[in-house]
């Protein structure tokens, strides 16, 4: 088992490891000596190999290196900087963190809620390369000299908690580190790539896909600032990565933005580009065709440090609507209520050394979402789907997020892919409403295209020719933007309420 110190010591210190649009590059010697010095600062105001520090920064290059860093020598709690002062307080109490990293002269929310803890706070101070920064602090101490191992807590995060209070996932050294070097065998990722990084960096998606990974392969990254549709091309023509990962949503924008940015695209070096959480098959068809790359879609969760399952890197062997064949973990179908394996559709359930060992202080989530079959450690991860007879996985949907319209279950994906073949649907959520007499019943927001016209009857009577009429929305909301979690990410838990359907 290797730890991420493992993974990142063993590259050739000239090549370059993390960049960003308009900035020079850190190579991994600059890496590895700031490494050393974060874990000598670290050690300094007392933090411990098995202490938890919090990272609150924006994203881009500091926020991955200091990740990567902190990881090395304690454990690391990315959060989201958006939050209020109550949310930061929630977290940071729930997590137990013994330190916060902000920017050098941050006197925003975050810092007021580490006050109400007496928490140590360590400021970043950026300085060139890109990614390079100093750390400092008023708090004096000393802490064991000590290396993490591979059964030591890299990274702690928290699930997003839409239907219940947020659960805490502690991530190993191990499971970090198998998570990466998976990904980096399903993209075979090379010293020559260059990634271009659009996702948020206080999520697992960025942090395991887009980061560790490249540094895994001793290839380069690009960390923007942030996703930002209007900045992207230009991003893409500048970096010239060779592989970008996204969101569905995002890759929708950039979907939308492509006519008035062809040279760019024809001139981009791009090798595949990849997807992570359902991608509509017309758009994976669209994208593909648009760069003239293939489209990697695959599926992860926090549980799993994120990857579970790839599309193959060949050309032509991408499935539009599946997430891929098991990537990583071993991935098998159990059955939705007993603690066993099954043929068929059911839960979704994984295996593997890159799965979180379990829940924090959670015991009962721990009871519901682990099971022993078949001499191993199973985790079940809520969503429904089945095999085809090529071993590609297909998602029905989150257990939770199926449609009961009086009996009848609903996959709000299926309906998802029949919207988004509309030649007007730029980006569509399907989801449940309450229902006096059903229980549940199904609608769906829209987002036009830019410079199309669809009314919500138009769009009713085109899903009527290709679904029954029981999973055709009754209710279609044409918006200009449909709500999102933190991470971009359309979240169907709760959008009615948010649209006051609820």
């Amino acid at each position: 088992m290797q730890t991420l110190e493992d993974l990142i010591q063993r590259h050739p210190g000239a090549a370059n490891a993390i960049g960003a649009p308009g900035r020079d590059w850190m190579t991994y010697a600059d890496l590895k000596a700031l490494t050393q010095e974060v874990r000598k600062a670290l050690r300094r105001a007392g933090i411990g190999a098995s202490d938890r520090v919090a990272i609150v920064l924006p994203n881009g290059p500091e926020m991955a290196a200091a990740f990567i860093t902190v990881a090395q020598s304690a454990t690391t709690a990315p959060l989201n900087p958006a939050y209020k002062e109550d949310e930061f307080a929630f977290y940071l109490e729930d997590l137990k963190a013994r330190a916060i990293i902000v920017e050098a002269g941050y006197d925003g929310p975050a810092r007021a809620a580490a006050q109400r803890f007496d928490m140590t706070v360590i400021e970043l101070t950026a300085m060139e390369p890109a990614g390079n920064f100093t750390l400092s602090t008023d708090v004096t101490g000393s802490a064991p000299d000590t290396v993490p191992t591979a059964d030591d807590v890299a990274l702690i995060l928290h699930t997003s908690g839409t239907t219940s209070r947020p659960k805490i996932v502690p991530l190993l050294q191990s499971n970090v580190a198998a998570s990466a070097e998976n990904i980096c065998a399903s993209l075979a990722l090379t010293p020559e790539d260059c990634c271009l990084n659009v996702m948020p960096l206080f999520h697992i998606h960025g942090l395991i896909a887009a980061v560790s990974a490249s540094l895994a392969a001793g290839a380069s990254i690009s960390c923007a600032p942030g996703f930002d549709a209007l900045r992207f091309y230009g991003w893409l023509e500048e970096v010239d990565p060779t592989w970008y990962t996204a969101v569905p949503t995002m890759h929708q924008a950039i979907l939308a933005r492509a006519p008035r940015n062809a040279d760019i695209i024809k001139n981009a070096r791009l090798r595949f580009l990849r997807s992570s959480s359902s991608l509509p098959g017309p758009v994976m068809t669209q994208l593909a065709e648009t760069f003239g790359a293939p489209v990697v879609e695959a599926y992860g969760m926090t549980e799993a440090a994120h990857q579970m399952c790839c599309n193959p890197i060949e050309p032509g062997r991408q499935k539009p609507g599946a997430v891929g064949l098991p990537a990583g973990p071993e991935v098998r179908i159990g059955h939705e209520v007993e603690n066993r394996l099954i043929d068929g559709v059911g839960e979704i359930c994984i295996s593997g050394p890159n799965v979180t060992p379990g829940y924090e202080g959670n015991p009962e989530a721990n009871e519901k979402n682990f099971f022993e079959a078949e001499g191993k450690r199973w985790f079940r991860t809520g969503d429904q789907g089945a095999f085809d007879d090529e071993g590609y996985l297909s998602l029905t949907g989150r257990l939770k997020e199926i449609i009961n319209r009086g009996g009848e279950k609903i996959s709000p994906l299926e309906v998802d892919g029949v919207l988004s073949d509309h030649p007007a649907v730029g980006q569509c959520v399907t989801f449940a409403v309450p229902h006096d007499k059903l229980g549940e019943e199904v609608a769906a927001a829209v987002v036009l295209k830019e410079g199309q016209s669809a009314t919500d009857r138009d769009i009713r009577d085109f899903a009527s020719e290709r679904l029954a009429a029981f999973k055709v929305p009754r209710k279609i909301l044409i918006l200009d933007e449909i709500p999102k979690g933190a991470t971009g990410k359309l979240q169907r838990i709760g959008l009615a309420e948010k649209l006051g359907l609820g």
